[in-house]
């Protein structure tokens, strides 16, 4: 490798300290964002370098201190490329409830986040609670939260499969915003499709509002 190039252990290992959930899977997400291009080497392995690795540390910072989506960071990048700062966050950020701009994690990933045994994780997996993308090992970025919650329900005594009612109801409520706009979805027009995403959105946070009251509704006779 050049003299001054690193592997991407290489740099997993140099920001490793700042940012413990930096990983291999990570930086070939972002890169697939185009927020960083490293070089290739003949062989087809990355390569980075000096700059590669500091616009790599201001991603992650962003997302560690700021908690900014990927696409407002790709829009910083910009002025950080010219060495310039934003005296203030940006006014407003997407709604990220829709918003893909979270990496996907690997199995690797979730356990870590989660302090899950495989073998619970394997459960939770098998029970549909936790689903792969595209029956691949890699998982979408609610997979960690997802599997979080999971174990803390666990501690208190209820088992994977206890947990598959959870799944049903997302699957239920889904169902049931799609047929919504389903005809949005069957255009192929960028307009139709836009308004769809806006409709789910609005819709979604009214189903997970009445979803949340309901249960405390629920729960609280449990004490009348």
């Amino acid at each position: 490798m050049p003299e001054g190039q690193l592997s991407i252990g290489e740099v997993i290992n140099l920001l490793r300290d700042d940012f413990p959930d930096v990983s291999v899977s990570k930086i070939r997400f972002l890169e697939s964002q185009g927020l960083i291009d490293p070089d290739r080497s003949n062989s087809g392995y990355r390569q980075f370098g000096e700059q590669d690795v500091a616009r790599l540390r201001f991603i992650l910072q962003q997302q560690r201190d700021h908690f900014l989506p990927l696409k407002v960071i790709k829009s910083k990048l910009t002025l950080w490329e010219r060495g310039e700062e934003e005296s203030a966050p940006p006014s407003s950020t997407p709604d990220p409830h829709l918003d893909q701009s979270g990496e996907p994690l690997d199995r690797d990933d979730v356990l870590k986040r989660s302090s899950l045994s495989l073998e619970q994780l394997d459960a939770l997996i098998e029970v549909g609670l936790i689903s792969p993308i595209d029956s691949s090992d890699v998982f979408p970025p609610e997979a960690g939260l997802i599997a979080t919650e999971a174990r803390r329900l666990m501690e208190y005594g209820l088992e994977p499969r206890h947990l598959r009612s959870i799944r049903l109801a997302a699957d239920r409520e889904s169902d049931l915003l799609t047929q919504l706009v389903a005809p949005l979805l069957k255009a192929s027009n960028a307009e139709a499709r836009t308004r769809a995403r806006d409709t789910l959105e609005s819709c979604s946070g009214s189903v997970r509002a009445i979803h949340r009251a309901l249960l405390e509704v629920e729960l609280r006779r449990q004490f009348t």
